[in-house]
């Protein structure tokens, strides 16, 4: 098969791509499976931080790994996340993914217990600065 792009050459931007020229086209949905959120239904928020656990901690992930349903991209996630934890958003800035498609994919992969991911603390749950303040100032007094 040849590749190349066709059109009449006026130059009124009526040019096609066929083939291989056009580049891999996948998508979004594709890579999901149509799913919009990860079997727990849990969300992953733009800086939970994903870490590859380590396959010898869990015998069933050496044997995920080798299983064939997993997307290359999965794979992907498992790979950039084994020698540096890096958040959701790294991730799909540098997989060049929608942040929706490595959520659900790293939701797959939690299940198949080959990430652990650490979300971040609600702003709800955080201490009221004022108590804080008191502490500190506390400690100071003694």
């Amino acid at each position: 098969m040849t590749a190349g792009l066709t059109g009449d050459g006026s130059g009124d931007g009526d040019v096609r791509w066929y083939d291989d020229a056009a580049g891999p086209v996948v998508r979004p949905y594709a890579m999901t499976r149509g799913r919009t959120r990860s079997a727990d239904g849990a969300g992953l928020d733009l800086i939970a931080v994903v870490v590859a656990e380590d396959p010898a901690d869990h015998p069933g992930a050496a044997h995920a790994l080798a299983d064939q349903t997993l997307s290359p991209e999965h794979l992907d996630i498992a790979e950039l996340t084994r020698d540096m934890p890096r958040s959701v958003a790294e991730l799909a800035a540098g997989l060049d993914l929608p942040v929706g498609v490595v959520r659900v994919l790293v939701g797959d992969l939690l299940d198949a217990g080959l990430v652990r991911v650490t979300r971040p603390v609600p702003p709800a749950e955080l201490p009221d600065e004022s108590i804080l303040r008191e502490v500190i100032d506390g400690l100071r007094a003694l």
